[in-house]
């Protein structure tokens, strides 16, 4: 695999990673949760080839399907949450994901890493360097998805509180393209 093959490869695998921060990034972020949020996507795209390498593709259509599930529900459910609390008045807007626990920061990185899973099998069966591959891959999603935080908090200022409401609509609309 050529190197501009893999950073076409990584960049594919970090488009879904994008899109949703910029969703989470409209809320409202702090620069810990911008830094947390990446690191922990990034691990997720680096550690999700490296297991569909080793588990199968068996086990990983189980294992995928039930992580895509339950990262839609929690992207439906942080949507639906934005939007109740633009919703309400008389409430200071804050820069905080309400409801957004480490159980909710695995489940959405694993959510977004699924993709790369599944690449991992192939790769198994590709005379790759699978480390440096994986290495890449979650480098890229990483820098992504701080872009796309960046991008929303950006937007989110310029735009001012019904930013709130756009970043429900786009994860809910996200979650639910992720469970069909």
């Amino acid at each position: 695999m050529t190197l501009l093959t893999l950073m076409a490869l990584a960049v594919a695998l970090g488009t879904d990673a994008f899109s949703l921060c910029v969703g989470i990034g409209l809320a409202g972020v702090s620069r810990r949760q911008i830094i947390l949020i990446s690191a922990t996507v990034l691990l997720f795209h680096i550690f999700m080839p490296l297991t569909g390498w080793v588990i199968g593709e068996f086990a990983g259509s189980r294992i995928g399907r039930a992580a895509t599930v339950l990262g839609s529900a929690l992207l439906i459910y942080l949507g639906l949450r934005m939007i109740w609390d633009t919703l309400q008045t008389g409430r200071k807007m804050e820069p905080s994901l309400s409801g957004f626990d480490v159980k909710g920061l695995i489940l959405l990185s694993a959510s977004v890493s699924m993709d790369a899973l599944s690449v991992g099998f192939t790769l198994g069966t590709r005379q790759v360097n699978l480390l440096l591959t994986a290495g890449i891959i979650g480098l890229v999603a990483g820098l992504m998805t701080a872009g796309g935080l960046i991008f929303g908090r950006f937007l989110g200022a310029w735009v001012g509180e019904k930013a709130q409401l756009l970043g429900g609509l786009i994860l809910i609309g996200i979650g639910v393209k992720l469970f069909f």
